[in-house]
């Protein structure tokens, strides 16, 4: 309190006893590693940890080399778990060893970025005129720690900071080998209790699941990111759903990316009907985080939208689920317009309807959430190296 009113304390204030520490250590960090980019980074997110400005170390951490083996997200990001505002961002930290090979073959989705904004099915007026298309890094994770618990962190498009991105862009992370645990344990099963056997279990396909993630982080620098005719945030009006709107609008976004860019050959080994079924399959995994969870309530007004529409279908028979290939393109299109369209307006009025219309569990759901209780609802990796290394 200052005054008998409300005041703003600064992580660095706040954090003192950790964050000093912390930013010894990196500063440490950074005399031992062999990139100089990389130095740079560890040594500006220290000295952030204690002046609370995190701007140059964001843009320290854009230039990363791309011949650095290393790659870090270290400090405050996310702001699912605010939920007034979707304001306060929480400190994880992810250390991953850069994939090379796997890097280099996805540099063809770099350009893809304008070409999807080009294409969206929205007024001119509300498309980002200011896209730099992102550098995308394939890692593997060693080490995770902070806020990177259920759902843990499969990919991410960073920074969040506006003015960062302005300056500098982002910059697009996929972490392979948490993704293939993901695929392995935890959507293969479901994918066996939600989908008819044959045909459909046979389109659930690991490389349609990582190439979506990928198009889904892309996909977060699509779209208005202010208010159509003012300076002001999409965050800043939508608030608290703000979160689960963003996560749903690279979701759906990605699925339509994905149509564009199977049409145009730019991915010619992955069909739409794998996109879709593996989809609608990743639909449930992510429902399963709960609806007060950002992705989890993005993912079921996805889901309930695209059942309205007849994109997806539901047997009362069997209690399976499917796609009906005449019907999802069209739906995928119309529900990119119609988040994107609520962003650009800022309106929280609609997005609150939208969410009450369609961020539910409806019971066909709810029995299919019902019949894979025995499925983990996410993985929980056993870090080897850094126990070994503790160990020692």
């Amino acid at each position: 309190r200052d005054g008998g009113k409300l005041g703003l304390v600064g992580f660095a204030q706040a954090y003192q006893t950790l964050l000093q520490p912390a930013a010894k250590l990196m500063r440490e960090a950074a005399k031992l590693v062999s990139d100089q980019s990389f130095s740079e980074f560890l040594r500006k997110r220290g000295d952030a940890f204690e002046s609370n400005t995190y701007l140059e170390s964001e843009i320290s951490w854009l230039n990363i080399s791309h011949t650095s083996a290393l790659e870090a997200a270290l400090g405050p990001y996310e702001v699912y778990e605010d939920e007034l505002f979707s304001a306060k961002a929480f400190f994880e930290a992810m250390v991953h060893v850069r994939d090379f090979k796997g890097s280099q073959e996805l540099d063809k989705f770099t350009s893809s970025l304008e070409l999807v904004e080009k294409h969206l099915p929205i007024p001119d007026e509300y498309r980002n005129t200011k896209l730099v298309p992102p550098p995308i890094v394939v890692v593997n994770q060693v080490y995770n720690g902070g806020d990177t618990a259920v759902p843990m962190t499969a990919a991410y498009n960073l920074p969040n900071d506006e003015e960062a991105i302005e300056r500098g862009g982002s910059k697009l992370t996929l972490i392979k080998n948490v993704q293939e645990g993901k695929f392995a344990s935890v959507l293969l099963p479901i994918a066996e209790k939600v989908l008819r056997a044959g045909e459909d279990m046979e389109n659930v396909n690991f490389d349609a699941f990582f190439t979506h993630v990928l198009l889904h982080e892309v996909a977060h620098s699509n779209g208005p990111h202010r208010i159509t005719g003012t300076n002001d945030t999409v965050r800043s009006r939508l608030l608290e759903l703000y979160s689960a709107f963003e996560e749903a609008k690279a979701d759906i976004t990605g699925l339509f990316a994905a149509n564009l860019l199977v049409e145009d050959g730019t991915i010619d080994n992955i069909t739409m009907r794998q996109f879709y079924t593996t989809y609608l399959a990743s639909a449930f995994r992510s429902i399963r985080f709960g609806l007060t969870e950002a992705h989890g309530l993005g993912q079921a007004m996805q889901l309930n939208y695209l059942l309205e529409k007849g994109g997806f279908t539901y047997s009362e028979a069997d209690g399976k689920f499917g796609v009906d290939m005449e019907k999802i393109s069209q739906a995928v299109v119309d529900l990119t317009r119609d988040i994107m369209l609520i962003q650009g307006d800022g309106d929280k009025k609609r997005a609150v309807e939208f969410k009450s219309k369609y961020g539910i569990v409806s019971p066909p759901v709810k029995a299919a959430l019902d019949s894979m209780k025995s499925v983990p609802i996410d993985i929980a990796p056993i870090w080897v190296d850094i126990n070994r290394l503790r160990a020692e």
